[in-house]
């Protein structure tokens, strides 16, 4: 029995040790593989400054109109994430994308990501590149949130909300939350600075589609090896349920506003999900619904189709 034991303990620290040695390598190769993709890095938008830290804005076409795509949490680099809208419309209005703290080319900054500090620094990093609204907010997803809650207390600065299958308070009665939402992502994050991520295939964590040019590909691969499931990602997460509530005590905007639904499931369900948009734009003045059958990502997918509804919402403004 002592010597099954003790041939136990030497396979043990034998497993050990091998994976000690391979994260140790795979550590190295990281940092080695950080330092030679910083030329890829080159922000392609302004650098603006917000409370001594930088916000990267994007802008392409012109127009009376502007457009402010809005990504979904976690979206690693929603400037090129975005980019199958652009040729579409950037001959009819200007577009524009900032990039939250912690997301594309931003810093990363370790500080409050309730919605309310999300507004605070969208606004000014727009303010800082120059932008005036009234804006047509573009949201993906959770910005759902911070496109609302701006509607709500900066009425003046919303002309309409474009809904890109956005998320709306309800939305977060049925997904998890609570303390482990942080540590979740941080433990992703973990595994990203030790090297892991670079073991998995690169169509892992690119956009749906082939949009992205190479050179893009590279950059979209080295910012997600570089800030994946950053604090700034974890903390928004984790404060989702308390920014939906906050929300959800505002007044629904009176602005118009287009809808688009996709085949996403929440709680499991994908009527669900639609319910939930249904369920908000009964009270909505002036609402269009259109639904898509495809994923999430509908600009990943549909951008034509998206692009045409869009000209056709501007143009009846």
């Amino acid at each position: 029995m002592k010597k099954k034991k003790h041939i136990f303990r030497k396979v043990l620290l034998c497993v050990l040790g091998l994976l000690a040695v391979f994260l140790l390598f795979s550590f190295i190769r990281h940092r080695v593989l950080l330092e030679g993709e910083k030329d890829l890095l080159t922000p392609p938008g302004q650098m603006v400054d917000v409370d001594g830290h930088k916000m990267h804005v994007y802008s392409v076409g012109e127009g009376d109109k502007t457009l402010v795509l809005m990504a979904a949490s976690g979206t690693v680099c929603p400037s090129l994430d975005f980019k199958n809208l652009y040729p579409g419309l950037e001959g009819e209005c200007r577009i524009v994308v900032v990039e939250k703290f912690g997301y594309g080319y931003s810093d990363t900054v370790d500080r409050p990501r309730d919605v309310a500090s999300l507004l605070s620094d969208t606004r000014a990093a727009l303010k800082g590149a120059g932008m005036e609204g009234p804006y047509i907010l573009c949201p993906h997803s959770y910005s759902g949130l911070e496109a609302l809650y701006w509607a709500q207390t900066y009425p003046d600065e919303v002309e309409a909300i474009i809904g890109l299958d956005m998320a709306f308070p309800e939305t977060y009665n049925y997904t998890k939350g609570g303390v482990l939402v942080k540590p979740y992502y941080l433990a992703q994050h973990g595994l990203i600075e030790l090297g892991i991520g670079r073991f998995f295939s690169d169509d892992t964590f690119l956009p749906e589609g082939d949009f992205l040019s190479d050179n893009e590909e590279q950059t979209y691969i080295a910012l997600v090896n570089r800030i994946g499931n950053n604090i700034d990602v974890a903390k928004e997460a984790s404060d989702a349920k308390e920014s939906a509530a906050l929300v959800a005590s505002g007044k629904k905007p009176d602005i118009p506003v287009l809808l688009f639904l996709s085949e996403k499931k929440l709680d499991g369900s994908r009527e669900l999900w639609k319910k939930v948009a249904y369920d908000y734009a009964e009270g909505l003045n002036s609402v269009s619904v259109v639904e898509l059958d495809c994923g999430h990502y509908i600009f990943h997918y549909e951008p034509g189709k998206i692009t045409e509804e869009i000209k056709a919402f501007l143009n009846e403004r």
